[in-house]
């Protein structure tokens, strides 16, 4: 047990370390150029300070006032003379660039509001050229700050390249910790509760309950870290691409043929004649019974929970441009460490507190077998129709419910406040098929087409409009007069799903919403221009939402996860909407 968790650190350790030591002299953008406006007395001052080896084009440089008004004052503004390098004028050194409020007054503008913007871009001598870059800063009589007080993701990118290696851990494990209580972490509690409960109840205790739970948890941060770095080097989202209907419908079969044993219709072992042999060597048993639960970790971290969260997302974000995987996988594999620490604690409580052999122990064994199919249906929902959604939903509420003995007469003090839980279920499952009847296709909202104010027929079609790619977006954002609002969304994504039927229904969001032009760019098949779409926009997954003024996009106010309705309308009062 023990050489195979060593065998899991050291495997993504040397993953990360092949990584690095392969981009290990490549400096990151903010390591390449860090650019920093201050106040003067006389005017405002723009220090460009060049790191060792990279130099910037000279004809890139450009220098232009984007509010009140726009006005290019490149050519207003000194910087030393260029030197000839490789047949182009370049800036080997680190400049000042200095605006006189004189040359404000010029162009009237009022020095108390302005903001200013910095484009450039640059190369190493080492041969490796930087995509171009711009950075924008508001400047007022008060202070002088980058004009992005940075999005969520952009603060955690910040501060993986800035903060202390030891401290950056420890928060992305904190991180790991919140996103435990996201929707897309709940299905992972059965999956793991089911392999405790199926486990020989002789030699079961909390130190194997804890020991075969961390190894399920080190198989899914091991997944996490392994798809994270390659969708951050290579643009390859992995476990977007596991999200294909065939593969989800084979891990719901699996999930199905695990419930039906947990209910005692057959047992899952090997054949005799090789269980014998096996048997011969208890450590060779043991062994391939973890190396079982190691692949139901590393799958279900692909498969199960594929949503992507602002920290996720600032550790993409933060591989991609500097190249240090160390670091960055690092931080993927401790947050999702953070992420299975609730596991952890289920794992070992299911170990020191089964039940002995008996009726309640089978008992037990047939409610894990209901929640493996609960999670087989949470995966088919994203394929298949609501309404069947629906129905089957009802359906195993409410023969589970009968099954517990809903309808039976129940003893004293337990029974009676089990049975309670069971009417509850029993009742909900039949609300749920009343819902189907009505037209409803949310099992969380079943009865939503009865107590809305317009019914299914009459209700407005979704006011977003689709983008399939690249340029129909382009269009889209040169015909709109209003602020747009993009969502990349997914059927398989729990979140997106969370925002279109709670955040995005709430009256108050819906209100806000009418003054901007939306669009919803659907990467459920992650089609080539879905990809396309996404990279464009540095997007690793849904749910991500961006907002564009004047068709550009606000980049400080671009979103990742979810946030719930009131979150989402203190994030919209930043836009001045």
């Amino acid at each position: 047990m023990q050489q195979f968790i060593r065998f899991f650190i050291l495997f993504f350790f040397s993953f990360s370390l092949a990584f690095s030591a392969q981009t290990s002299k490549v400096l990151s953008v903010e390591e390449a150029f860090k650019i920093l406006f201050s106040q003067e007395s006389e005017g405002i001052a723009i220090d460009v300070t060049l790191g060792e080896g990279i130099y910037l084009y000279d004809t890139k440089i450009k220098l232009e006032i984007t509010q009140p008004k726009v006005v290019d004052i490149t050519a207003l503004v000194e910087r030393p003379k260029a030197q000839m390098y490789h047949e182009s004028l370049v800036q080997h050194n680190s400049f000042t660039l200095k605006i006189p409020f004189a040359l404000l007054k010029e162009q009237h503008i009022d020095a108390k509001n302005v903001t200013f913007k910095l484009s450039y871009q640059g190369c190493s001598t080492q041969g490796i050229c930087y995509q171009p870059l711009s950075q924008e800063f508001r400047f007022s009589t008060q202070s002088v700050s980058a004009s992005n007080s940075l999005s969520e993701q952009d603060h955690i990118t910040q501060q993986l390249m800035q903060g202390d290696r030891a401290w950056v851990l420890l928060s992305f494990f904190g991180f790991g910790l919140l996103l435990s209580l996201t929707p897309c972490v709940f299905p992972m509690i059965p999956i793991l509760s089911s392999i405790i409960i199926s486990q020989p109840n002789s030699n079961m205790s909390a130190k194997k309950g804890f020991m075969l739970s961390l190894v399920y948890v080190l198989a899914m941060a091991c997944a996490y870290t392994i798809a994270g770095v390659l969708a951050a080097l290579f643009g390859a989202n992995l476990q977007a691409s596991m999200q294909n209907p065939w593969v989800i419908s084979f891990f719901s079969a699996i999930f199905l043929f695990l419930a039906l044993s947990m209910f005692g219709f057959y047992e899952l072992k090997m054949p005799s004649f090789i269980q014998n042999k096996v048997s011969k060597k208890t450590g060779e048993a043991q062994t391939q019974g973890i190396v079982g639960i190691a692949i139901m970790g590393f799958l279900s971290a692909l498969i199960v929970g594929p949503c992507v969260a602002a920290p996720l997302a600032g550790a993409l974000m933060y591989i991609g441009q500097s190249g240090d995987v160390l670091l960055g996988g690092s931080a993927l594999f401790v947050m999702s460490v953070g992420m299975g620490t609730p596991l952890l604690m289920i794992g070992t409580t299911a170990g020191r507190y089964m039940p002995k052999p008996g009726v309640w122990m089978q008992r037990v064994s047939t409610l894990f077998g209901i929640m493996l199919l609960g999670v087989a249906l949470w995966m088919l929902s994203r394929i298949i129709p609501a309404s069947l959604n629906m129905v089957l939903w009802s359906l195993l509420l409410v023969s589970t419910a009968i099954y517990f003995g809903a309808l039976e007469s129940a003893k004293e003090g337990w029974g009676r406040l089990f049975k309670s839980f069971w009417l509850f279920c029993l009742v909900y499952g039949i609300l749920i098929f009343v819902g189907f009847v009505s037209g409803a296709t949310n099992p969380l909202r079943p009865l939503e087409t009865l107590t809305s104010k317009t019914s299914v027929e009459t209700s407005p079609s979704s006011p977003f409009t689709k983008v399939k790619s690249l340029e129909e977006l382009k269009v889209a954002l040169q015909a709109s007069k209003k602020p747009v609002m993009l969502d990349f969304y997914a059927d398989w994504c729990v979140n997106c799903v969370e925002f279109d039927e709670l955040t995005f229904r709430d009256e108050r969001v819906k209100a806000k919403l009418a003054h901007f032009t939306l669009l919803k760019a659907d990467v459920t098949y992650n089609t080539p221009e879905d990809k396309a779409l996404q990279k464009a926009f540095n997007i690793y997954g849904p749910p991500a939402i961006l907002f564009f003024k004047e068709g550009k996009e606000v980049h400080e106010l671009r979103l990742v996860g979810f946030k719930n309705a009131d979150e989402f309308l203190a994030h919209l009062d930043k836009l001045g909407v």
